[in-house]
């Protein structure tokens, strides 16, 4: 079960960038999380994604040499919701009937947050350091915020914010 949960359904098992198909494989729940109950349902999800994946990247690298081993995706997912909240949340605080969320979001979003996942600006270097699950679990926390604000942003522009 431990494993199931740290690669995400497995889909920290494929081949060679497992960060990257297990932030994918992470969209496609977030669409149902924000369809079936707006922000607050995203926000909630996120929350047990965070705790239950710091318990599962602990059960999965106890003993191991290696404390972030690359099939352990849990960590993309948590960033991932992370990064899509601002989006789900003007949907929703907005009674928007659109119960998807729209693909510029979604499509930015994840390349915004794998950008920040990987260049590990600080301070998601200094979280990456930490040789524990939580900072296995932390670091993409941090790197999802960056993504959602640069997110925000580019939303904000992109619909005449400043017009």
């Amino acid at each position: 079960m431990n494993k199931l949960i740290a690669t995400w359904f497995y889909a920290g098992l494929l081949p060679k960038v497992p960060g990257t198909w297990g932030s994918a494989a992470a969209l496609p729940f977030a669409v149902v999380l924000h369809a079936l109950g707006g922000f607050p349902a995203l926000l909630i999800g996120t929350i047990v994604v965070f705790f239950v994946g710091w318990w599962a990247t602990a059960e999965v690298t106890r003993g191991q040499a290696e404390h972030d081993p690359g099939m352990v995706v849990i960590d993309e997912v948590a960033g991932q919701w992370i990064t899509l909240m601002p989006l789900s949340y003007v949907l929703w605080s907005h009674g928007s009937s659109v119960t998807i969320l729209p693909w510029p979001g979604l499509v930015g979003g994840f390349f915004l947050f794998r950008l920040f996942d990987i260049l590990k600006p600080w301070p998601v270097s200094w979280a990456d350091k930490k040789s524990t699950p939580f900072g296995v679990m932390f670091d993409d926390v941090l790197a999802g915020i960056m993504a959602a604000v640069v997110l925000s942003i580019g939303g904000y522009l992109a619909h005449g914010g400043f017009s």
